[in-house]
């Protein structure tokens, strides 16, 4: 037996924590040492826990949130490379016929005016399902006029309009749209929600794409020579 041991007793002690309150230690078993040393260690306080579950809910958010604008910004990024990809085979189809991009007459779906271009001017069919989307896969067998695309069409462009759309996300409709009208869906449900409620690409006759809000930022008027806008099926 220990001659320096004393009983030991359940007891509760208090301290200073680092920002001054009183803190009451857990009970713990005390009882001095063989050199005569009472120690208590305080736990944390619930103003302390506090902090710490604060920091990391907001540490969880903005991890979450960054992670999320990367994703939208990656999709918005593919979205322009499948429409520059269409591009390409729309330029091929134009300097096959006059410089015009096809034109189907009574065509009421961009469907139908772009299936002239599988699979004599491209064979690729995933470029016309925008990444954004929830649209399917198109099937290899079937004629893309019978299939659901994601894109939107100008119909009767030439390649002498640089600076006017040829290709868009679809739309919330296909009329003409002054600055400050709304293109794109703004509360991301259907129509015009490839990208939600975020906004969409447009592709213009010369080859470049650019992302745009919901609202329109520049004026997009179909032009009197019988342009028109297809967007895909609903």
């Amino acid at each position: 037996m220990n001659p320096f041991a004393m009983p030991e007793r359940m007891s509760y002690s208090t301290s200073m924590d680092w920002m001054g309150n009183r803190v009451r230690c857990l009970p713990r078993r005390v009882g001095r040492s063989r050199f005569g040393r009472v120690t208590c260690t305080a736990g944390f306080s619930l103003i302390e826990l506090l902090i710490v579950a604060a920091l990391i809910l907001v540490l969880s958010s903005l991890y979450w949130e960054s992670g999320s604008n990367n994703r939208q910004r990656q999709l918005r990024i593919s979205c322009q490379q499948n429409l520059q990809k269409i591009y390409m085979a729309l330029q091929i189809y134009a300097n096959d016929n006059t410089s015009s991009f096809p034109v189907v007459s009574r065509a009421r779906t961009s469907e139908e005016a772009l299936s002239t271009l599988v699979p004599r001017y491209t064979v690729d069919r995933a470029v016309f399902i925008c990444p954004g989307s929830k649209d399917p896969p198109i099937p290899e067998e079937d004629p893309l006029a019978k299939q659901r695309i994601s894109y939107a069409y100008y119909m009767g462009r030439r390649l002498a309009n640089a600076q006017e759309p040829l290709l868009s996300d679809r739309q919330v409709n296909a009329d003409s749209k002054a600055a400050g009208d709304p293109v794109f869906s703004s509360t991301g449900k259907p129509p015009g929600n490839n990208h939600g409620k975020e906004g969409g690409n447009f592709l213009f006759d010369d080859g470049h794409a650019q992302w745009s809000p919901v609202a329109a930022g520049f004026p997009i008027p179909l032009s009197p020579g019988g342009v028109i806008l297809l967007n895909p099926k609903p």
